[in-house]
């Protein structure tokens, strides 16, 4: 077996764990690292061989980008102050209890490296975390909490670890130097986010086609990630800033087709990207043991140890800062997402698992010293970091939803359908406004005007059947049952023409592009 067939065995599980995990219910990630696994102990396998300084830059970017798609600034504004709580004052301070206690068990361990050690294993994973929270119906408050900090702790993380590495390879460390750089980093990804995003936002204004403005949107984030690095600045930030950007301003309510097309192919990108990510954590666990020949024993001791470490920090760290934000929140004007329950708040915590940027770190760090000597205990950290990564992964990730059943915490459905309720009676209103404006205008047959009336009332009731009164809803469902039986043979035609018009294309002298253009216009009908 070769790269080219290793990656597609692994774009195959991707599609494959999906229902699977579904079916289980388990998370795909969980299933996808199990695969990698399993791969890495065939000796037909070959090892995977991609430049650790590659893995952030190719898979970090359309991950994050997925991920803000489904959420808005609106959110990250509301959960401003849990978010910074866990995605920079929670990774700063298990960097830092990280870092004391590996100096004190590693022997000979220098607190630079230590630090290295602390921050990459310090941010939760943003794809685990979206992933799972996604997959097990937690309510929506928490959903947001875990995606703001899974997207937002790798930008604190990744600096501290770039501070961390340059001291242990230097050899000196400047506290002044090393916040400069932080709040350099952080204004200068922003800068490139806003700039991108703008231009991007331009640029597909331009184009006018579907096919090209979701090719750009596919370009975007690797042009914001790599952009920023060049310039030293954050790339994750700079996505983020990117992403937010553009679901913020560059959504055209009436460009069905690209809204509709766009968010296929980014579930395409999200599913596989993120299948590869977690299969290549399970890869590379070969390069972790291959470390630890003849001491396995004292390596796994002080692996345990700081598993132990990063799970009770994260847990010390969520019980007050959940009391301090329910504290604050009373005096708010309007609503912050927060934990609501003690349950809610030992599903965060269980929730911290750990993931591709901590493999990716690990793996990054140099092998020598500016002198030339061995960089201090690599051997000893890349080990120490798989061991966190697997065991948050795999012990967290395969109990998580028992613990999530057992708890019982769940969405808050009834909250869900009240809202769905209120934005169907919205619409519903807003197409009634529209359509009296339009009749001020325009001389509307008395039929046509009732006809119209009828349909922006349904409207809202397709959205949410609880709206409008009982005979207006059993008269709605008399229409929609007609109306189902009619799609329904409207169906059956449109197949049949669409069989007709695909044997065309093996006929002799037929033109496959025009085939194709008729077969697109009868797609497009089979949609309305």
């Amino acid at each position: 077996m070769d790269q080219l067939a290793l990656l597609f065995v692994l774009l195959l599980g991707a599609v494959i764990s999906v229902p699977v995990g579904d079916r289980l219910g388990l998370p795909s990630p969980v299933l996808m690292t199990l695969l990698g696994i399993a791969l890495a102990l065939p000796e037909f396998v070959p090892n995977v061989d991609i430049p650790p300084d590659l893995i952030l830059p190719a898979l970090l970017p359309p991950l994050l980008y997925a991920a803000v798609r489904r959420t808005s600034w609106r959110q990250f504004a509301a959960n401003v102050r849990p978010i910074l709580l866990l995605a920079v004052a929670l990774v700063f301070v298990t960097t830092v209890v990280v870092a004391a206690v590996a100096s004190s068990i590693v022997p000979g361990l220098p607190i630079a490296a230590a630090v290295a050690l602390g921050a990459l294993v310090a941010p939760p994973d943003p794809v685990a975390a979206t992933a799972v929270a996604g997959q097990l119906g937690l309510p929506r408050r928490l959903v947001s909490i875990l995606e703001g900090e899974g997207l937002f702790n790798d930008v604190t993380a990744i600096v501290l670890y770039h501070v961390a590495i340059a001291a242990a390879v230097s050899g000196s460390f400047s506290p002044w130097r090393a916040g400069l750089d932080l709040v350099l980093s952080a204004v200068v990804a922003v800068v490139i986010g806003f700039a991108l995003g703008w231009a991007a936002n331009k640029l597909m204004t331009l184009l006018d086609d579907t096919t090209l403005q979701i090719g750009l949107t596919l370009l975007v984030p690797y042009a914001s990630y790599v952009l920023a690095e060049e310039l030293h600045g954050s790339g994750v930030l700079a996505v983020l800033t990117t992403a937010l950007f553009l679901s913020e301003y560059a959504t055209d309510a009436d460009d069905v087709m690209t809204r509709l097309a766009g968010s296929t192919v980014w579930d395409v990108v999200d599913t596989l990207v993120t299948g590869v990510a977690f299969g290549l954590i399970g890869l590379e666990l070969h390069n972790a043991l291959r470390t630890a020949a003849g001491r396995w024993g004292e390596m796994l001791g002080w692996a345990g140890a700081i598993v132990g470490v990063v799970v009770l920090v994260r847990l010390a760290w969520l019980l007050p800062a959940t009391w301090l934000t329910k504290r604050l929140h009373a005096k708010r004007d309007y609503d912050e997402e927060i934990p609501t329950s003690w349950r809610e708040t030992v599903v965060m915590w269980w929730a911290g698992m750990r993931g591709v940027a901590s493999v990716a770190l690990a793996l990054a760090i140099p092998l020598e010293m500016d002198d030339g000597s061995p960089f201090p205990d690599r051997d000893e950290i890349v080990f120490i970091a798989f061991g966190v990564i697997m065991a948050t992964l795999l012990i967290q990730g395969l109990t998580l939803p028992w613990l999530v059943r057992r708890l019982g915490v769940r969405a808050d459905e009834d909250v869900e359908k009240a809202f769905e309720k209120e934005l169907a009676l919205r619409a519903a209103k807003a197409a009634k406004l529209r359509l009296r404006e339009i009749e001020d205008s325009e001389d509307l047959p008395e039929e046509v005007s009732e006809q119209l009336l009828r349909r922006a009332y349904e409207i809202g009731v397709r959205i949410s059947p609880d709206v409008g009164d009982e005979e207006r809803r059993e008269a709605h469902e008399k229409r929609v049952r007609r109306i189902k039986r009619m799609r329904r043979i409207q169906a059956e035609m449109m197949s049949a023409a669409r069989h007709e018009v695909l044997s065309a294309r093996n006929e002799p002298g037929a033109d496959p592009e025009i085939v194709d253009r008729v077969l697109r216009h009868l797609d497009v009908r089979s949609l309305r």
